[in-house]
């Protein structure tokens, strides 16, 4: 601004001319004399910075999209430019809808969204999809529990498709233990059928300390045909795809939380269609999952079927207090196993696997009988006598 006013006092002294004035002050005759119009039409005031925006903008958003796109964010406060843009464009698929980094900007304009701080972190390794198929891998897990407004407990069991993302179920049960959680599970595979897998955490009811890790409800999902698969301890990442979804859970249906469990049941239903049925999801191409979700072909069986072992198995039947017999004694395996059967094979000289159906359980060393071992016995390396 400097420059201008001593560019325009030098011009009005007639110090020199204004071709040599413009090559003084390092500016071209064509700015030079856009200047001395604005002054000679403004005053010093049309010396002022003014904005480089286009008069016209064809491409600007329309006062209806804008609406439009306001109105979506109302409805769905949590949700991001990418996701709003997919809702609308399936929902309103005639209009020219603009790039997510445009709403963005209209969001931030109306002060619609809050800056995040961006944090560091670790360069992550190339994975693999751990599913390739709709209910190939379940995920089972409990929301943290929290206390509704008049002070009961709600503890959600959450259950999801990791494939197609799809929230089978977002429960509350009465306590988070084996009898509470069975009927939801009894519930869930008459409506969606049988998964391949069930994935969870190593904690109580979906697994114990016992033999194979198992517990009455991962006994249960065996005897049905599905296999049981818990992650390894302090490492939810490995569950990452449930654990997102629990933060949106928890954004959404817990700020606030309900005046009762009732109302908060009512809360987790409306998400949970929400979730399966309309909210985009990015890893899914911007769809909800209700798009790639399908019931598995394999029905809820009216009885349990029973374990198939090999013509060279030994089958042995789990007494009351967790027991078999074997040779002459008995070896402890687990309680959970109580009733059932399970196939003992040798498979090198003196050494028994033993497995509940496809779960290996541990081995036996025929030399040191009464007890379970949970790998193979090393092969006995002490000094032969001499004779």
């Amino acid at each position: 601004m400097d420059q201008r006013t001593q560019f325009v006092a030098a011009w009005l002294q007639q110090e020199d001319t204004v071709s040599a004035l413009c090559r003084r002050f390092g500016i071209s005759r064509k700015t030079g004399y856009k200047m001395l119009g604005r002054y000679a039409a403004e005053g010093p005031k049309g010396l002022d910075e003014r904005s480089h925006a286009p008069h016209h903008q064809p491409q600007a958003m329309s006062e209806p999209v804008q609406a439009a796109v306001l109105a979506a964010r109302a409805q769905h406060p949590t949700w991001g430019p990418r996701k709003l843009r997919a809702w609308l464009a399936r929902r309103q698929p005639g209009p020219a809808w603009p790039a997510a980094s445009s709403i963005g900007a209209l969001l931030r304009r109306h002060g619609l969204t809050v800056p995040r701080r961006r944090r560091r972190h670790a360069v992550p390794t190339p994975g693999v999809k751990a599913s390739g198929a709709a209910n190939a891998v379940w995920a089972v897990d409990f929301k943290g529990w929290f206390r509704t407004r008049d002070g009961q407990r709600c503890d959600p069991l959450t259950i999801t498709d990791l494939y197609s993302r799809y929230l089978l179920r977002c429960h509350l049960v009465a306590q988070p233990a084996g009898g509470s959680v069975r009927p939801v599970f009894e519930a869930t595979f008459r409506e969606y059928g049988l998964p391949q897998r069930i994935r969870s955490d190593n904690g109580p009811p979906f697994a114990s300390v016992g033999a194979g890790g198992l517990s009455r409800l991962a006994v249960w999902w065996i005897r049905l045909g599905i296999r049981p698969e818990r992650i390894a301890p302090g490492h939810p990442e490995q569950n990452g795809e449930h654990e997102r979804m629990h933060r949106t859970l928890k954004a959404e249906t817990t700020r606030p939380v309900a005046a009762t469990p009732r109302a908060q049941q009512r809360a987790l239903d409306r998400f949970r269609h929400l979730y399966n049925v309309e909210r985009p999801h990015e890893a899914l191409g911007q769809l909800p999952p209700a798009l790639w979700y399908a019931p598995s072909p394999r029905p809820y069986p009216a009885r349990l079927p029973p374990l198939e072992y090999s013509d060279a198995a030994t089958v042995r039947r789990v007494r009351y207090n967790g027991e078999i017999k074997w040779r002459g004694g008995h070896v402890y395996l687990n309680h959970a196993l109580t009733g059932e059967f399970v196939g003992l094979e040798e498979l090198a000289d003196g050494h028994w696997r033993v497995c509940f159906g496809p779960v290996e359980l541990g081995w036996l060393d025929a030399r040191k009988p009464g007890r379970l071992h949970a790998t193979p016995p090393l092969p006995d390396l002490s000094p032969i006598s001499p004779v």
